[in-house]
């Protein structure tokens, strides 16, 4: 599984990497996503290493076998990935909310306002389950907040395939080809929880 998610993660850690090329004066190579970062690229900076650390790092916890040969890794990784996934989803929503383009569709706005609203619930959620010792809930609450963090990597596929059956996207179309890919990846995570209910769940030693 980590192999595949790490895969998935690749899209906006490679797009993060060449925003911030651009963003220390190299050409633009990709898309601005509706965005404006030029008044304050801090929080596009603090997004994107956010993500970056989220996507990667977070992949290693889905391998039962890796973290059974690393005890200690799975709830130090851990709290370190719900302070990166809360530091990506609320400058994720700041970029949003002030530093989007004039020409940006209001509905892609609101998509990512209860997109990014969501990934920090789920993350709130999951590690107060933990807390609570209910580690089956921590781990649902978890897979959906990471479903949302690789939401990029399937809206390449999502826009790819209109792309060749289309053409460009733009207004409301751009929105709901970005809303599919979060829907589609919190509909895997669903699956994923619902075929696998107690999987991958670490067990305290007795």
């Amino acid at each position: 599984m980590p192999a595949g998610l790490i895969a998935l993660s690749l899209v906006p850690v490679v797009a993060g990497s060449l925003r911030l090329v651009e963003l220390g004066g190299g050409a633009q190579v990709i898309p601005s996503g509706g965005r404006d970062y030029a008044d304050a690229p801090g929080f596009l900076i603090t997004h994107i290493v956010a993500i970056t650390v989220y996507a990667l790092l977070g992949a290693f916890q889905f391998a039962p076998r890796f973290r059974a040969r690393r005890r200690g890794w799975h709830r130090v990784a851990g709290r370190l990935l719900v302070v990166c996934g809360i530091v990506g989803a609320v400058s994720g929503l700041w970029l949003s909310l002030f530093q989007h383009r004039p020409d940006i569709s209001p509905l892609l706005t609101a998509f990512r306002l209860v997109v990014g609203t969501a990934w920090v619930t789920f993350l709130v959620l999951g590690f107060t389950a933990i807390r609570r010792r209910n580690p089956t809930r921590h781990r649902e609450w978890m897979i959906r907040a990471y479903a949302i963090a690789l939401g990029a990597g399937t809206q390449a596929f999502t826009f790819g395939a209109w792309q060749l059956a289309v053409g460009d996207s733009t207004g409301v179309a751009e929105a709901l080809l970005m809303l599919a890919g979060w829907l589609i990846n919190l509909a895997v995570a669903e699956w994923t929880i619902r075929r696998h209910p107690r999987a991958a769940v670490v067990r305290r030693a007795p």
